[in-house]
């Protein structure tokens, strides 16, 4: 079963707040107002300074787990939101590969479902894992370590464009990153359920689909969630906390009431300090329960995300901690 073995975040010490962006990004004083009164977003992390290179290798450092364990490490998935985060050739993720002793490994990049590629890439590692220790019996290369094969998974982008730094009156992009080492199966952060929503019918290239978007929005998000929920054979009332994408706190105010969930199970502390950091939000938001004590272990959470761009994906995850 697909576990989590190890997270590690990074977030740049640095804060701006939302008014200090308002030239930059050509926000008008209510849409600054609606930012942090309304939306609850009222700083974000930057470091121009940094390369998304050493971004993700702030990240990618602070995970003691893979020391000494590289060699079992068969895959680097990069999760990402935007298509295009370096001008050819550069390649931030094989720099990071071979910085960290993984030029080994198959490395690749999942942008498909923008924000809420950070849970396909946890699903698509540990069903590729899975093959392969399926396969080890035919494939003697496959073996490796007795202990069996890792994948890592890479996400945190940097706000470098217009659109990299904010969505329209809805979220302000932080920059940070995350590293996560997955395994076939583990004893603790066991995947349970995994459940997602792909809506190419949302695409905004015209805006035309964008207030359809806001009006469904929380409803098909609701749908995700239930549906991982049920096919983890929980429900909500088994659940000890919900772990957001960091989008906004109205969204979930709403979302809380929409479920009849408790607002004070939902970790929604990140928001108003880091704002949205693209598909690091889980594994930031994980970093933050486990450190203030909000898991136990045999705890169930749930996982959820959102990405928007050429359409909309929906997806939920339950673990069980």
């Amino acid at each position: 079963m697909t576990a989590l073995e190890a997270v590690s975040v990074y977030l740049p010490p640095t804060r701006v707040p939302i008014e200090d962006l308002a030239g930059s990004l050509g926000l008008t004083e209510m849409q600054v107002k609606l930012f942090r009164r309304f939306h609850g977003l009222r700083e974000v992390g930057r470091d121009p300074d940094m390369s998304l290179s050493d971004l993700l290798m702030k990240a990618a450092a602070g995970l003691d787990a893979l020391r000494g364990q590289e060699h079992r490490v068969r895959y680097v998935l990069y999760a990402r939101a935007m298509p295009v985060v370096a001008p050819y050739p550069v390649n931030p993720l094989h720099e990071v590969c071979r910085a960290l002793g993984l030029e080994h490994a198959l490395a690749f990049t999942v942008t498909q479902q923008s924000c809420a590629s950070g849970l396909m890439a946890i699903d698509m590692a540990g069903r590729l894992l899975a093959a392969d220790i399926a396969a080890a019996p035919a494939r003697p290369d496959l073996t490796g370590d007795p202990a069996g094969p890792l994948a890592l998974i890479l996400a945190g982008e940097k706000a470098f464009t217009h659109d990299a730094q904010v969505f329209t009156d809805t979220t302000v992009f932080g920059e940070g990153a995350s590293a996560c080492l997955v395994s076939a199966s583990g004893a603790r952060d066991r995947l349970l359920a995994y459940a997602s929503n792909v809506r190419g019918d949302f695409d905004n290239a015209t805006g035309e689909n964008d207030a359809r978007l806001q009006r469904e929005y929380r409803p098909l998000l609701a749908e995700v969630m239930l549906r991982a929920l049920d096919e983890a054979g929980l429900t909500l009332d088994d659940i000890r906390v919900i772990l957001p994408h960091n989008v906004n706190m109205v969204t979930w105010q709403r979302m809380c009431l929409l479920l009849k969930f408790p607002r004070d199970r939902v970790l929604l502390d990140n928001i108003p300090a880091s704002g949205h950091v693209f598909c690091a939000d889980m594994f930031v938001n994980y970093k933050t329960a486990c450190e203030r004590g909000l898991l136990r272990p045999g705890d169930r959470y749930l996982a959820a995300a959102v990405g928007a761009g050429g359409g909309a994906t929906f997806a939920a995850m339950v673990f069980e901690h």
